[in-house]
């Protein structure tokens, strides 16, 4: 098995290392950086060695990101990138912006055959989503098109994915508490890699 990189390896002046992911109000409140605006097609990513934020490409058609994505700083999902969020709001957010989110759900996804996590929130200073606190209180229609989203640009781009039905929010609990603590160990020296499922 191919060991992960070390914690010093990756640039220290980072949103994913020096923003904190929450207060005592974690893990149903935490903080999230914004990488992707709501509506648009450029997918940009932490560029993790740098801290810059890159665009790794455009999407293959004319499908657009259906709400703000990014990650919680300080985490470390099982794909070795920090944990994913979609963060639900009436507008645009800039890419690299703090926000102050609330989770209401868990999406779960198999891209290639490699579990894929991702938390869906809410801004909390939305007035427009801030009184949602579980998925199923949105409209089914809104969850559909979530879903679909993430089955059509892979397929586009000739990826396998399955896209399982959005979970309660008691499910992402435990998601980002487990991402939280991995990153601790990470960054405390320990040897992470069996823990995480890095090709």
């Amino acid at each position: 098995m191919k060991k992960f990189p070390s914690f010093e390896s990756y640039s220290a002046a980072s949103a994913w290392h020096n923003v904190e992911p929450g207060d005592g109000l974690l893990p149903a409140q935490f903080t999230a950086i914004i990488e992707i605006p709501l509506g648009s097609s450029n997918k940009y990513e932490l560029d993790k060695k740098t801290g810059m934020l890159k665009l790794d490409r455009v999407l293959h058609s004319a499908v657009y990101y259906p709400a703000n994505y990014g990650f919680i700083p300080q985490t470390l999902a099982d794909d070795g990138d920090p944990l994913d969020v979609l963060v639900l709001g009436a507008e645009p957010v800039p890419p690299m912006c703090v926000v102050a989110a609330r989770a209401i759900g868990l999406m779960t996804m198999k891209d290639n055959d490699e579990l894929d996590h991702k938390i869906v929130a809410v801004h909390v200073n939305d007035p427009e989503f801030n009184s949602y606190h579980d998925v199923h209180q949105l409209p089914p229609h809104k969850l559909a098109v979530i879903k679909r989203f993430f089955e059509d640009y892979k397929s586009l781009e000739h990826k396998r994915v399955v896209v399982d039905d959005i979970l309660p929010v008691d499910y992402a609990y435990p998601v980002i508490e487990h991402s939280l603590a991995i990153y601790q160990k990470w960054k405390a020296g320990e040897d992470i890699s069996k823990l995480l499922h890095v090709a």
